[in-house]
């Protein structure tokens, strides 16, 4: 297994929109091997394909406090989602040390693909819920913060860029 390089707003490659996985092999066993390892290392409880640059439809997350629960959803596919909204902070492990506060829907039924390749669907409420949009924006190519105020989008590209250039 290996840590992967996980891309930081604004880098372009995290508005690029991942595509469909057509078949899931040992690069994809390898790719969620990897990416698990980097969520959990990070530390983080979710993790697109898009943010090791890698551009297709895998995420993995673990919202258990003893992260040792981990889903794998491959070409996931939001197919309801709550009409009452909650909001939650947020944060990303493409925008570290950012976190604010997004409106999202509080359920949604989510239907995707697992390691074996095997359709499954699940409910999910409260941090999971959230967190299964998040990542899924992801793979759309977007950003959490595309959420806020364009003040406060302006604000976080700046501190990202300052960020970046101190490194």
């Amino acid at each position: 297994m290996a840590l992967l390089n996980i891309l930081n707003y604004p880098d372009v490659r995290l508005q690029k929109k991942a595509k469909p996985v057509e078949a899931i092999d040992e690069r994809i066993h390898q790719l969620v091997r990897d990416m698990a390892e980097t969520m959990y290392a990070a530390p983080g409880i979710g993790l697109a394909a898009t943010q090791v640059d890698v551009h297709e439809r895998v995420v993995v997350i673990d919202v258990s406090e003893t992260r040792d629960q981990l889903q794998v959803f491959i070409n996931p596919e939001l197919i309801w989602l709550s009409e009452d909204k909650k909001i939650y902070e947020e944060g990303c492990l493409s925008v570290p040390g950012i976190y604010d506060k997004v409106e999202r829907a509080d359920r949604v039924r989510v239907r995707a693909l697992n390691e074996r390749g095997e359709t499954f669907e699940i409910n999910a409420e409260g941090l999971l819920a959230v967190c299964i949009q998040h990542e899924m924006d992801h793979l759309l190519g977007k950003v959490f913060i595309e959420y806020l105020s364009p003040l406060k989008q302006t604000r976080i590209k700046t501190k990202m860029k300052k960020l970046t250039k101190a490194m």
